[in-house]
């Protein structure tokens, strides 16, 4: 069965599983304590983070305030085997991922995270989300540069530390890996497919998540 069509009908006897799964990943979490400040002036900048299906990731990401764009695809391999049929064997070395551009004078790379770490996944599920399992569906952060790096690494220290999740953040943080933007038919499935069960039950809650728990952050599209 192609992996999509695998997807989407195998989540029927895991209705119960991916309900927990989105409670567990709606959870309140405080500001970062290191954080870049907000821009002066309006720019652009990159973020690329992992958690699960893209599809999901990609939905929650666009409705964030001072989000410019957002591309799902692959990050953690090769350009050569940077293609969905082959991430899906789990042995490629990517994880379904998203590159934000963002306007640093509107939102920091931190609040970033949090919105990240809070409704966009559960960081502490090693090498899946919900029904997805493979290393193709951890949690990583990409980072761009050194300070992309001491945020992220700062961020989950702190969150360990004060206990937020029941369990520690498994999240993986590395440096100057590229991204590859996935197939067209990836771009904004969850828009294009609202109604498809998957997506009602796994990645809409996450989207109606950010509009309750972040209302200044959150945005129509």
């Amino acid at each position: 069965m192609h992996p999509v069509a695998f997807r989407i009908v195998a989540i029927f006897p895991l209705v119960f599983t991916l309900a927990c799964n989105v409670a567990s990943a709606t959870v309140a979490i405080p500001d970062p304590v290191l954080d870049e400040p907000l821009s002066a002036t309006k720019g652009e900048r990159v973020a690329v983070v992992a958690g699960g299906c893209f599809w999901g990731i990609q939905a929650v990401f666009e409705h964030v305030k001072g989000v410019i764009d957002v591309k799902a695809g692959y990050a953690g391999g090769s350009a050569d085997t940077a293609h969905y049929e082959i991430v899906s064997s789990g042995r490629t070395g990517h994880a379904e991922s998203v590159r934000i551009k963002y306007d640093p004078s509107q939102i920091s790379y931190g609040q970033l995270l949090k919105v990240f770490f809070s409704v966009a996944h559960d960081p502490t599920e090693l090498n899946r989300q919900g029904p997805d399992y493979g290393t193709q569906y951890r949690s990583a952060i990409f980072c761009s540069n050194e300070g992309q790096e001491r945020i992220g690494k700062a961020y989950i220290d702190q969150l360990n530390q004060a206990k937020v999740f029941g369990a520690p953040i498994v999240t993986v943080i590395s440096v100057g890996n590229s991204f590859y933007e996935a197939e067209a038919y990836h771009q904004d499935y969850a828009v294009h497919h609202p109604n498809e069960p998957y997506i009602v039950i796994n990645d809409l809650p996450k989207v109606a998540s950010l509009r309750k728990q972040f209302p200044n952050l959150y945005v129509s599209r």
